[in-house]
C-alpha cells in the first residue's frame, strides 16, 4: 500500500512540475526572462499534500478545483490586489473598465476571511444604500462570507439586473451587525462630471479611470468654457478637480487626465520592480495615454486648462490612479491639493492571460511621483488639511497600510493609521454630524453641505484677488 502511495504520489509530482512549468511558460511568453529553477523539495511536499487531499479527503475534490485553489491561495498570500482570475473574472475584468458591468458597484477587499468595502462606487447601488469604506460584509444572503475566497464572494454578489441580495454588515462604531438589501443594476459608472460654479468657477469630478476618462476630461473643460461664454463671464477662473472617493482604475486614464493640466513631455509618474518591463517612466505625450484613438483627442483641449488655477479634493477614498494625478500636479506645482491623506496604493497590477482563458493579477512593480515618492502605504498628503466638516470632522477610512500583507513603502517608513475620531456634534461626543444624515447616508459632493468644496473654491477666489 505504501509502495503504491509513493508512485501516485511520484506521478502527482511529475503533474504539478508540468502544470508550473506551462503556466510559466504562459505568463511568459513573448519574454526573453529565463524559466525561474523550480523547488523541487517544495514541490514534493505540495504533490503529498495533493495526494493526500486526493486519497482521503471526506468528499472527492476533482484536480481542476484543487489546482484553481492552490494557485488563488499562492497569489492571494501575496498582497491584497495579486488575485487568479477564472475566465468569468477576466471577463468582468476587462468589461469593468470600459465602464460597465453587472453587480452592486463596490470596490472590495479581503479582511480576516471577510469582505471589506474599500471604496463604493458613485451613483451605484452600494453608494445609494450607504456604504462605507471599511465596512466588513459578513454573510451574503445566507452564506456566510467565512471561508469563501474573495473572488467566490464578488461572483455572489455579481448577478442578473434587477436581483436583489442581502448583505451582512459589521461597521466599526455600530453595536451589533445590520442587514442592507440591495437591488443589482447594470453599473454603467459615469466617470466624469462637471458644472459650473457661480463667480465662473469650474468644478470636474472624476469618479473611476476608464478607458474614455481622459477624452471625457477634455470635452467636459469645452462644455465649462461653453457655459461660462452662454453666462457672458471672463473665461474660466479657476477650477476644482474633485478625486475624492476615487478608487482608481488605469493608468494611461491617470496620465492623460494629468497631460490635460500640464505641459507637454512632463513626467506624470513612474514606476520600479524587479524586471526591465516593470522600470518606467509616464510623461504627458500621446503615446502614454493614447489608447485606441488614432487622433490625439488632446487637440480639442482649451486653452486655460494649462494656466487657470486648480484645487485637487482629495481623502482617504482617493486610490491608485487619482493619488497619481494628485502627486502628478502637486510635485509640479499646477495645483494646490486639498482634503484628507489619500488611500496609499501605490502599486502596479499586471494582467497575464493564461491558456485556459483566465489569468493572474500579480503586483510587479510600485509608482512614484515625479520627485520620485513612493505613494506606497502612505498616499499623498495634502498640500492644505481641511477635514470633512467645518468642526474638523472625517469619517473614518479604511487605507492601504490598514489592509494585511500590504506592500510596504520602500522610500520611507509609512505612515501609521489615524487614530478613529469620535463622531461630535458642537463639541459634543456621541452624536452624529449634520452632515451624515443616519448611519448608512452617502457624502454628497458638490452640495451646499460640501464644506471642502466650498473652501477650494474661496482659495480660488482668494487668488484671484492676489492676482489683481
Amino acid at each position: 500500500m505504501s509502495s503504491k502511495l509513493q508512485k501516485v504520489g511520484l506521478v502527482v509530482s511529475g503533474l504539478i512540475v508540468g502544470i508550473l512549468i506551462s503556466l510559466n511558460f504562459s505568463a511568459s511568453a513573448g519574454k526573453d526572462a529565463a524559466l525561474t529553477a523550480l523547488p523541487i523539495e517544495e514541490l514534493r511536499s505540495f504533490a503529498d499534500v495533493y495526494n493526500a487531499i486526493k486519497q482521503g479527503y471526506v468528499e472527492p475534490v476533482d484536480d481542476k478545483t484543487l489546482i484553481t485553489h492552490a494557485i488563488s491561495g499562492m497569489l492571494a498570500n501575496l498582497d491584497p490586489h495579486s488575485a487568479y482570475l477564472d475566465a468569468d473574472s477576466f471577463k468582468e475584468l476587462q468589461v469593468s473598465t470600459q465602464g460597465e458591468f453587472g453587480g452592486l458597484g463596490i470596490e472590495v477587499g479581503m479582511e480576516d476571511g471577510f469582505v471589506k468595502v474599500v471604496s463604493p462606487i458613485e451613483d451605484t447601488p452600494a453608494y445609494k444604500a450607504g456604504l462605507k469604506p471599511g465596512d466588513l460584509i459578513i454573510k451574503l444572503d445566507d452564506t456566510p462570507v467565512k471561508g469563501l475566497t474573495l473572488n467566490d464572494a464578488v461572483k455572489k454578489m455579481r448577478g442578473k439586473p434587477k436581483t436583489q441580495i442581502r448583505l451582512t454588515i459589521v461597521r466599526k462604531g455600530e453595536i451589533k451587525p445590520f442587514e442592507v438589501t440591495l437591488t443589482r443594476e447594470k453599473i454603467k459608472v459615469q466617470s466624469v462630471k462637471s458644472k459650473l460654479l457661480e463667480g465662473g468657477y469650474g468644478y470636474m469630478r472624476v469618479t473611476q479611470f476608464q478607458e474614455e476618462t481622459a477624452p471625457d476630461v477634455v470635452k467636459h473643460l469645452e462644455r465649462l468654457a461653453k457655459e461660462d461664454k452662454d453666462a457672458k463671464g471672463d473665461g474660466i477662473k479657476g477650477l476644482v478637480l474633485d478625486l475624492r472617493n476615487d478608487p482608481g482604475g488605469l493608468l494611461n486614464g491617470a496620465v492623460g487626465v494629468s497631460a490635460a493640466f500640464l505641459q507637454p513631455k512632463t513626467l506624470v509618474t513612474s514606476t520600479d520592480g524587479r524586471t526591465e518591463d516593470a522600470k518606467r517612466r509616464y510623461t504627458a505625450s500621446p503615446e502614454d495615454y493614447q489608447r485606441g484613438y488614432k487622433d490625439d483627442f488632446m487637440k480639442n483641449l482649451p486653452a486655460y486648462a494649462k494656466t487657470t488655477p486648480i484645487v485637487v479634493l482629495v481623502n482617504g477614498g482617493s486610490a491608485s490612479a487619482s493619488e497619481i494625478v494628485a502627486g502628478a500636479l502637486q510635485d509640479h506645482k499646477r495645483a494646490v491639493v486639498m482634503g484628507t491623506q489619500t488611500f496609499g496604493k501605490g502599486s502596479v497590477q499586471t494582467v497575464l492571460p493564461l491558456s485556459n482563458n483566465a489569468a493572474i493579477k500579480l503586483t510587479t512593480a510600485r509608482y512614484y511621483t515625479p520627485s520620485g515618492r513612493s505613494i506606497q502605504a502612505k498616499g499623498i498628503t495634502p498640500d492644505i488639511i481641511v477635514e470633512e466638516t467645518a468642526n474638523g470632522e472625517t469619517r473614518e477610512r479604511l487605507r492601504e497600510a490598514d489592509l494585511e500583507r500590504h506592500l510596504g513603502n520602500d522610500k520611507e517608513k509609512a505612515a501609521e493609521p489615524a487614530a478613529p475620531k469620535p463622531q461630535t456634534k458642537n463639541g459634543k461626543k456621541g452624536k452624529p454630524d449634520e452632515a451624515d444624515e443616519g448611519p448608512h447616508a452617502p457624502l454628497e459632493f458638490a452640495s451646499k453641505k460640501d464644506y471642502q468644496l466650498n473652501q477650494a473654491v474661496s482659495l480660488l477666489k482668494a487668488w484671484q484677488i492676489i492676482k489683481r
